[in-house]
């Protein structure tokens, strides 16, 4: 989804706005790029040829579907899918696979109880790259939040901030309202 709108950290003027959502990636080499995503347990890799300022983030949901012959549909939610298609279309927009870096974000367990998808996403992404030689350059993977991420593609430049979720375990959840004060009626005190 691409929308032109301010951007209110950015002095050079209105950016165009990126929304990766799951299953999906963009690339693009224009300074005045920023893409961003939300992340649970879902990973978003951020790839950057530094040479050329080509840069493209994904967002997926598993690593692996583990059926090698699918084709599009819901491939697109798997890392192994997702990745290849970042690296591609880089490859396409003209970045060089020998000076690709990675940054990777999320990979959180946000609720308790549950298996710890996130940690195998980002033990996915970091395999993954390993494996394909691209250095990962830096990282904010596991935890217990949320977390927004925006990335300007030309420069680099990543911005995480940590979401808090309700379903959270209790000491990342959002604080509690206060309770309202005790209301007075003439002379009696209600509580």
């Amino acid at each position: 989804m691409i929308g032109r709108e301010p951007y209110p950290d950015d002095a050079s003027g209105p950016a165009v706005k990126v929304h990766v959502t799951q299953g999906e990636s963009h690339v693009s080499s224009d300074p005045n790029v920023v893409m961003t995503t939300v992340l649970g347990s879902c990973i978003a890799a951020c790839l950057r040829d530094p040479t050329t300022g080509i840069g493209g983030m994904n967002h997926f949901l598993l690593p692996d579907s583990g059926d090698r012959n699918k084709d599009g549909g819901d491939a697109v939610r798997y890392g192994a899918f997702a990745m290849e298609l970042l690296i591609n279309g880089l490859l396409k927009k003209g970045a060089r696979r020998d000076r690709l870096e990675a940054k990777i974000f999320g990979g959180g367990k946000l609720f308790d109880g549950l298996s710890d998808v996130g940690a195998s996403n980002a033990a996915f992404a970091e395999r993954f790259l390993r494996d394909e030689g691209i250095p990962i350059v830096s990282s904010s993977t596991g935890g217990l939040s949320a977390r927004r991420v925006e990335f300007w593609p030309a420069s680099g430049r990543v911005r995480q901030r940590l979401v808090a979720v309700d379903n959270a375990p209790q000491d990342v959840r959002r604080p509690t309202p206060p309770p309202m004060p005790a209301v007075s009626s003439g002379d009696v005190d209600l509580f």
